[in-house]
């Protein structure tokens, strides 16, 4: 299935870009965030990471469906 993917911050570096499709057979969020893992070398584990699909937070073993958007959202810093 396809998926929209939107990466910010550090994981926007690592993966070379900010947003792609990308063809998956990934179940979940968390299914989708290991295969990225491998994918990209991405240095954040998923405990460090919140998730939303569609735009709304969601939980990492939520079901996904094609066309879906996900944003995995990185920690923020501020000042």
């Amino acid at each position: 299935m396809q998926l929209r993917i939107h990466y910010y911050a550090l994981m926007r570096e690592q993966a070379g870009r900010s947003e792609e499709t990308l063809d998956t057979s990934a179940a979940t969020p968390a299914d989708l965030y290991a295969e990225l893992l491998t994918r990209y070398g991405f240095t954040l584990t998923r405990e460090q990471l919140k998730v939303a699909v569609n735009s709304e937070f969601s939980d990492w073993s939520q079901p996904l469906t094609a066309g879906d958007a996900v944003v995995f959202i990185p920690p923020v810093a501020g000042g």
